[in-house]
């Protein structure tokens, strides 16, 4: 009777608490009766409409068994009397889970990342209803590790998209996937940062990082808001073990859209450039400037013939906003840019000479040929290489980027990443696919190659 009566004591005050708590959300945390009519807050009814829009995924890729290097070697096979191995390495099929969110259920459409599909012969979506149904890839960009899949079935629910851009720290979250294989999960916590990048060598990075727990099977999951609405796909965490320590990051809704509308409607992600090469302001540039901000991007170099050229950008302007949108460092022009459909008009707000203005310049797309690896070099199977363009990235003019690496394939073994550029083939020096192709006149070769890594250059041989 004690315990009872305290309970109906304090329940007022925990009313004001969830209610200051999660003010402007009442329609999504309804309170849930107790046996004794007391009110307890609930995220229950948000997750119940929301949870059937979150699918789990699973992929099977058929792997080809690596030869054991001793059975290459003529004198251990006669000393052991083993025969030589002829014809393919047999194969084994190999399983991995991941996560996806329904975002158009008239059209069956699912956005996942792209590492949880990438390679995969075969796509099975699980629906929260226990169907299971076959996934066909629509697209996928590596760049910003989206993809975009179609599934046929009735009944399908879909998630609202929330606008990513009003998130602040604080702001409390839920991640729902599929961690470690289980089955759906349901996690909470709060918008730790926003804006975090650094995370990989190459791609677009604006991730939003939560202390809500994300474990591997999560990527591609829902990060949704307090009224259940998508505001992120999960895609990595930051533990020792692999597991949970409190540090998970999601692509924001923003960048997501964006990506996702050109995958369905080219298959691809048309990037476009500007043609400049950019660094951070800092206080000191900023201080030889003679200008107040020390927060903006600096053009270093711009190209002939490019959309900055057209637009009268010169080598010293200091970007300080893209449609009027704040541009605090490197990155956020390159996603701003990178991230721009090909023909957008866009607005950068510059300081010159001290002087504010505004350009405006056309985003352009410049050529360049795409190929698979392996029809340069049978080393190279598994990778997809293509022409640099020109301002693409700030550390290299030229040269021949590596747009994906198959994980376990020569190339991979060997130490070769998607974003590296390949500057020398076999000791001579290349800047576009063709001479590429001339520097590799045996196919079966191995490769000696000089790579550009984030401005660090190294060889890679390949064997």
């Amino acid at each position: 009777m004690r315990k009872a009566a305290l309970r109906r004591a304090w329940a007022p005050l925990i009313g004001l608490f969830w209610g200051a708590l999660m003010v402007g959300s009442a329609q999504a945390v309804l309170p849930a009766a107790t046996g004794e009519g007391d009110a307890l807050p609930s995220l229950a009814p948000m997750l119940e409409r929301v949870s059937p829009a979150v699918v789990n995924i699973a992929t099977h890729t058929r792997v080809r068994s690596q030869p054991n290097p001793l059975m290459d070697d003529p004198f251990f096979r006669r000393f052991f009397n083993v025969p030589e191995q002829r014809g393919p390495m047999p194969e084994r099929r190999a399983t991995s889970a991941g996560s996806g969110v329904i975002v158009d259920a008239a059209q069956g459409y699912v956005l996942t990342n792209a590492h949880v599909v990438r390679n995969a012969d075969e796509i099975e979506v699980t629906l929260v209803d226990g169907r299971t149904v076959k996934a066909e890839m629509v697209g996928m960009d590596s760049q910003v590790d989206l993809a975009v899949l179609r599934v046929k079935a009735d009944g399908l629910a879909q998630i609202e998209i929330a606008d990513s851009t009003t998130l602040r720290v604080g702001d409390f979250v839920i991640a729902i996937g599929n961690p470690f294989g289980l089955g759906q999960t349901v996690t909470s916590g709060i918008v730790s940062a926003l804006g975090r990048t650094g995370l990989r060598l190459d791609g677009y990075e604006n991730f939003i990082q939560t202390d809500a727990s994300i474990n591997p099977g999560n990527s591609g999951g829902a990060l949704v808001n307090l009224r259940g609405e998508l505001v992120g796909i999960n895609t990595a965490i930051i533990a020792p073990a692999g597991g949970n320590v409190g540090i998970g990051f999601a692509i924001p809704t923003e960048m997501a859209t964006n990506v996702m509308g050109q995958l369905i409607e080219h298959g691809e992600v048309r990037r476009g450039v500007l043609g400049v090469s950019i660094q951070d302001l800092g206080p000191e540039l900023a201080e030889a400037f003679d200008v107040k901000e020390t927060r903006g991007v600096v053009i270093t170099q711009v190209l002939e013939d490019s959309a900055a050229a057209e637009a009268g950008l010169q080598p010293g302007d200091i970007v300080t906003a893209v449609d009027g949108r704040p541009v605090a460092r490197a990155a956020d022009l390159r996603n701003r840019v990178g991230l721009s459909p090909v023909g957008e008009q866009i607005r950068l707000d510059i300081l010159r000479d001290g002087r504010a203005m505004s350009v405006l310049a056309i985003i352009r797309e410049t050529g360049g040929s795409s190929a698979d690896g392996e029809a340069v070099s049978r080393y190279l199977k598994g990778a997809r290489v293509r022409d640099l363009r020109d301002g693409e990235i700030d550390y290299a003019s030229s040269g021949v980027l590596v747009e994906e690496v198959e994980r376990n394939s020569a190339a991979w073994r060997a130490g070769l990443r998607s974003g590296d550029v390949i500057i020398n083939a076999n000791r001579r020096d290349i800047v576009n696919l063709d001479e590429l192709r001339q520097a590799v006149p045996d196919k079966d070769a191995a490769l000696l190659l000089r790579v550009n890594r984030a401005g660090g250059v190294f060889f890679v041989v390949i064997r």
